[in-house]
């Protein structure tokens, strides 16, 4: 009896010895596991570390970009309303041109009217032509002259 207890205790102490090891190799391979998977969760920080970095660089050039339109934006009005500017100057300068041309054509008509029959009838344009040829058609700050008449 004492063998078969001695039997009995040895493969208690066998089951227990193989039911320890195969905790062991469970505990082993929990351990790597457990640092395999430390080993995932530093890569994975280090990408998300990694990828705001990028984030916030692109952040900044959108901001950048952004703040470049803007100020283009800006100059381009500015240059905008300078043209409009312009244009209005030129249609008021056109204008005055105009009325100049309509004065001056008044009044050499009043003159070869003045003149009378003596002096051939000339057109217009060839009156204007030869006057400014003979520099009958003058300006500056006492006014504008034609045919030494002042205007």
């Amino acid at each position: 009896q004492d063998h078969r207890d001695l039997l009995a205790q040895m493969e208690s102490g066998q089951a227990e010895l193989e039911r320890l090891r195969k905790a062991e190799g469970e505990r082993a391979a929990q351990q790597e596991r457990s640092s395999q998977l430390e080993k995932e969760v530093a890569a994975l920080r280090e990408k998300i570390h990694h990828l705001d970095d990028m984030l916030k660089s692109q952040q900044r050039k959108v901001r950048q970009m952004i703040e470049q339109l803007q100020n283009s934006k800006s100059v381009i009005q500015a240059k905008d309303a300078a043209i409009q500017e312009l244009k209005e100057r030129v249609s008021y300068l056109e204008a005055e041109n105009l009325e100049m041309h309509d004065r001056i054509e008044h009044l050499i008509e009043k003159q070869v009217s003045r003149s009378g029959s003596s002096a051939r009838a000339r057109s217009k344009s060839e009156y204007v032509s030869r006057c400014g040829r003979n520099s009958g058609i003058r300006g500056g700050n006492a006014g504008i002259w034609v045919r030494n008449v002042r205007i």
